[in-house]
């Protein structure tokens, strides 16, 4: 198993598949758990337009011969999609594993962004 930083994971578990996320303990390199990829669980997209939105995972369309798309809904309600290897899941459910950053990785519109600097000022 290799990680998307270049570690290797000698004796892995049978059950963890490409695109799942693992939780390592670096001192031991030993898997402590891990979470499938799977529809319901909250990810966050990691390259192109929707780089850095956090979303739960709601649909996988499979496209042989071509780049596999994933459909998002973000806290918003917003859907949105991206290739398959633009998304890493971060949390079982709507539980995160990490702490997300401000705003909590939803994207606003540029009205509700003006709308937000106006209301600080």
């Amino acid at each position: 198993l290799t990680t998307h930083d270049g570690r290797t994971v000698r004796y892995q578990d049978p059950l963890v598949k490409p695109n799942d996320t693992i939780q390592l303990d670096i001192a031991t390199s030993k898997i402590k758990d891990f979470i499938k990829f799977d529809s319901g669980n909250l990810c966050m997209i990691t390259g192109g337009r929707n780089l850095g939105r956090v979303g739960t995972v709601t649909h996988r369309e499979r496209h042989p011969g071509s780049f596999d798309i994933v459909q998002i809904k973000d806290a918003m309600g917003h859907s949105f999609a991206t290739r398959l290897s633009n998304v890493f899941i971060i949390g079982k459910g709507t539980k995160a594993w990490i702490s997300l950053p401000k705003g909590k990785g939803v994207k606003l519109t540029i009205a509700e962004e003006r709308d937000r600097r106006l209301q600080q000022k």
